[in-house]
């Protein structure tokens, strides 16, 4: 349980700094934890990014605020982190559907988000299936971008019309005849946050062993113990329930830690929206 113990301590730190200008190094110090795996960790399981999560949670109170003091609507704008009423109000409606002063007035209906408490089912939870596996250092070569981290859920906007892209351009059919590894299929791999501009890296690659052509990047993973999951089911519901199960349940229930490596999604059958398509997530642990 020491996942869910550490997330919780986190969670506490971010409300009770919830007036504080804090970053997600800050908060991801808590739990011991990179910003960028917390970050990732986090939206799997709320839905949310961390900074959606803070905004929700600061506008809850000043709306709350808004309704039971007489504080001035520039000073609870100040107090929440708005450097101008015109952006606390923009805010303000767009979380709760009417302006701060049509809040005071009792006008219309207030949107709470209440503080999140991290909860974990370990009982009549579905069967995860797994390998486990030790690799030595290898290579996956692909394409990248860089993307938005999504602001009010765990998606990340753009990623499918890239994979599209990379269909329509040949960029898949070369991948697939590059790889050379032992996983077989194509990888969807996310790395390298930014938390000053809030984006992150998407690679969509293959493992490839040999020399690397020039219309190609190339990331090394380092040598490492993977906990391989299968994902049953079309994609990409399939994978997003597997990911929730992964760090609601599996981790909560294990010895192990994940290691700062990042994760991928291998995507293996040749139908992935068959309801028995098989594919894979790799994670690796320590």
């Amino acid at each position: 349980m020491a996942l869910v113990e550490s997330l919780q301590k986190a969670i506490d730190y971010m409300e009770d700094h919830l007036l504080d200008n804090i970053t997600i190094e800050d908060i991801a110090k808590q739990p011991n934890i990179s910003p960028s795996h917390f970050q990732r960790i986090f939206m799997i399981l709320t839905d949310i990014s961390v900074g959606e999560y803070l905004r929700r949670r600061r506008l809850t109170l000043a709306a709350q605020e808004l309704s039971s003091t007489n504080s001035k609507i520039i000073d609870i704008a100040f107090k929440y982190g708005y450097d101008t009423p015109e952006s606390f109000s923009k805010a303000f409606r767009k979380q709760h559907g009417v302006t701060p002063s049509e809040a005071r007035k009792g006008i219309g209906k207030i949107q709470s988000y209440n503080r999140l408490t991290i909860q974990v089912n370990l009982k009549g939870a579905e069967p995860m299936k797994y390998r486990i596996v030790e690799r030595d250092a290898f290579q996956v070569v692909g394409v990248k971008r860089e993307f938005p981290c999504g602001a009010e859920d765990a998606g990340i906007p753009g990623i499918p019309e890239f994979w599209s892209e990379a269909n329509e351009n040949g960029t898949v059919n070369k991948l697939i005849q590059l790889n050379s590894g032992q996983i077989k299929g194509l990888l969807g791999l996310i790395e390298n946050f930014n938390e000053e501009k809030n984006t992150v890296n998407y690679w969509i690659a293959a493992e490839h062993s040999g020399e690397v052509p020039d219309e190609f990047s190339s990331l090394e993973l380092p040598a490492s113990k993977w906990v391989v999951f299968e994902v049953r089911g079309p994609i990409p519901s399939a994978m997003i329930n597997t990911w929730k199960q992964i760090y609601s349940e599996w981790f909560p229930s294990n010895r192990y830690e994940q290691a700062e490596i990042a994760p991928f999604e291998a995507y293996i059958d040749s139908d992935l929206y068959s309801p028995n398509s098989y594919n894979e997530i790799w994670v690796a642990i320590k």
